[in-house]
């Protein structure tokens, strides 16, 4: 965040949008704590209340992930915008944005499948994870760019529905003419987080953001809470149309490719947004460890991965009760915080180091 987005709407918080980190931050704490559970709770324990809510919980974060990087992705196309950039100037911008989050999956995938051997299988180079999902859809989206940042308030609120109401639809389709890996970027999957119905997140953030920029700062705190009171009418609304004996759709099954649970899911978002807002601006006074998470959310989800479901504490995988695993969720957590601190103050650290070598006195070194 700049120093211009600052503002005496917010006489407590360090940034105008800081508390799109701060929620950036808490997803990654819910997907820490699902990871864990996910990856060293004991198999009898798997159908307790705990573990449940647990991974109820973690899937959550993709989500929210996804909105944010449209959020970001929105950010970008309006400040190019205001650079005077083309319509052409500002798609070329988004499809780099799109090109380096498809390196990052590519090498995060490639690393994986190299600490795994020799029991890493090919599959796995080709699995289409979050990361995966970001570059495709902000590919596709690019085409969005052309369009002035008020229009891509509605269009891309429209293109979000469209995909997740579009996303039951997919699944009925005879998609056995298609390679397998082409399959799973497209069509719903349980293991894939597929451009439908996954991307309408990406969508709807697209639009989210552009409404931020269009907000004047006084404006802010009354957007945040029509935000909040739209996320409860969704989260309410799509739990209610889930539930009734009929359907628009010959087949759909609700955690995989309902549009309800899109709608539910964005509810969600939109009220931890409208909370978070309130809890930057008014409650935070400094420093918070949350908002930390959220400013090297990319890097803790790279490291932890490895740490997690790599070899590294493999002696402990599926072998842990429910409170041994909660503390080492907390120390994961932990461990992560203290990487992130690391890499945001690695230059002040290394000067600090710096200054105290050149003080102290060779006797002393020896």
């Amino acid at each position: 965040m700049t120093s211009d987005m600052k503002t005496a709407e917010a006489p407590k918080s360090t940034s105008r949008l800081g508390f799109l980190d701060w929620t950036r931050g808490l997803a990654a704490v819910i997907m820490l704590q699902g990871h864990v559970f996910h990856s060293f709770t004991r198999g009898d324990l798997r159908q307790q209340d705990t573990f449940v809510l647990s991974q109820f919980l973690g899937g959550m974060p993709p989500a929210i992930f996804l909105f944010l990087t449209g959020v970001t992705l929105a950010f970008l196309m309006e400040r190019r915008e205001r650079q005077g950039l083309d319509g052409w100037g500002r798609v070329k911008a988004s499809l780099r944005r799109a090109a380096y989050l498809a390196a990052i999956a590519v090498l995060f995938r490639l690393q994986l499948w190299i600490f795994g051997l020799p029991n890493s299988d090919w599959a796995g180079l080709f699995r289409v994870d979050i990361l995966n999902s970001m570059g495709v859809g902000i590919a596709v989206m690019a085409v969005m760019a052309v369009f002035t940042t008020l229009e891509r308030v509605r269009l891309c609120g429209i293109l979000g529905l469209a995909i997740a109401g579009a996303s039951p639809l997919i699944s009925l389709l005879d998609t056995s003419v298609l390679h397998p890996f082409l399959r799973n970027y497209l069509v719903p999957h349980v293991d894939s987080f597929s451009f439908f119905p996954w991307a309408a997140f990406l969508a709807f953030g697209i639009s989210a953001g552009s409404i931020l920029k269009l907000a004047p700062a006084s404006e802010l705190p009354r957007v945040m809470q029509w935000a909040g009171w739209l996320g409860l009418v969704l989260a309410v609304g799509g739990q209610y149309f889930s539930s009734i004996p009929y359907s628009l759709y010959p087949k759909s099954e609700f955690w995989l490719d309902s549009p309800a649970l899109v709608l539910i899911k964005l509810g969600v978002i939109l009220m931890m947004l409208a909370f978070a807002y309130v809890w930057n601006t008014y409650l935070i006074t400094g420093w918070s460890w949350v908002r930390q998470l959220g400013m090297t959310s990319l890097l803790i989800y790279w490291v932890h991965t490895e740490l997690v479901y790599g070899r590294w504490l493999g002696a402990w995988k599926e072998t842990l009760p429910v409170m041994p695993t909660f503390l080492l969720s907390v120390a994961v957590i932990f461990l992560m915080l203290g990487l992130s601190v690391l890499r945001t103050r690695w230059n002040e650290i290394r000067e600090w180091a710096k200054a105290r070598f050149e003080q102290t006195p060779l006797a002393e070194v020896d």
